[in-house]
């Protein structure tokens, strides 16, 4: 699945490990594995971007400012605005691929015509809650980082959101999912796009290929009578579209019917027009809407 262009954001180009983005009018370098090729770089922001991004071979890295960048700007998309900053891990708080998601997930909703209750697990800084919450649904967003949920406040505030009926909760996901079973709360849609591999605060690792399953089974009591989807993103590289469709056909189609699909997500690349991989997205949905 190409992500549709942006007007605020875009790659340029990429080569030898590298690439080039626009991110509204500040120009970023970052490393990403998949770009294994060699490339020509005859744009000539390869030689004057605001910031680029260094790995360490001891692990981490640092950010090289060359030019005046804010330290905090904005870019927007279909009305939502989303509040940027050159973080820690090569990161800026968007990952601009998944706005083929946001758009499955806004129209889905706003097809249902009926009150939807979301839930967004590892939630990050909000984007895919704000597309929700556009599309008219309520929704819960779990994140275990306050400072990631205080990010998605701020953006749903940029966006003019802030009064939509949203939780916005600081846990962690598992245990929140545990507690919602308990308590007997359902929800409508669920979205999860989980680390590929993290330590938990008594040094639990882990590891999503090896979890997942159990994950997207223990949301399994939490979804409604009358579900409408349920999107899994990762950038795990050891879980292809084809395993993650798999996954979703065996856990929810086999008990709710409906259809699954899956697919690589990637961002079109302006100058060679080539698409860049950035992860996959498997979604499990009712066939009617």
């Amino acid at each position: 699945m190409r992500t549709a262009a942006w007007q605020d954001y875009e790659v340029l180009d990429t080569g030898d490990g590298e690439k080039l983005e626009r991110w509204g009018d500040f120009f970023l370098v970052r490393p990403d594995p998949q770009i294994i090729w060699h490339g020509e770089r005859k744009n000539p922001r390869w030689n004057i971007p605001h910031a680029r991004y260094f790995r360490s071979n001891t692990g981490g890295g640092h950010w090289e400012t060359y030019q005046k960048i804010p330290e905090v700007w904005e870019i927007g998309r279909n009305g939502l605005r989303f509040r940027l900053k050159t973080m820690g891990f090569k990161h800026t708080g968007l990952f601009p691929e998944q706005a083929v998601n946001w758009d499955f997930m806004e129209q889905k909703i706003r097809d249902a015509n009926r009150p939807i209750k979301v839930l967004n697990l590892f939630g990050y800084t909000g984007a895919a809650t704000l597309a929700c919450l556009n599309a008219g649904a309520s929704v819960t967003h779990v994140d275990a980082s306050k400072g990631m949920v205080q990010w998605a406040k701020e953006n749903a505030a940029a966006s003019h959101l802030e009064d939509r009926p949203v939780r916005w909760l600081v846990d962690d996901c598992i245990k929140f999912v545990q507690r919602e079973q308990r308590r007997g709360n359902t929800y409508d849609a669920i979205l999860m796009d989980p680390p590929s591999y993290g330590r938990g605060p008594g040094g639990e690792v882990w590891r999503l290929e090896e979890q997942i399953h159990d994950l997207v089974e223990l949301c399994l009591p939490v979804l409604s009578d009358e579900p409408l989807f349920f999107l899994l993103s990762s950038y795990a590289t050891g879980l292809s579209p084809a395993v993650m469709e798999y996954l979703l056909q065996l856990i929810l189609q086999k008990r709710f019917g409906g259809k699954t699909s899956a697919d690589e997500i990637g961002l079109p690349i302006t100058d060679s027009g080539l698409v860049l991989p950035c992860g996959s997205t498997a979604i499990w949905e009712t066939g009617n809407g």
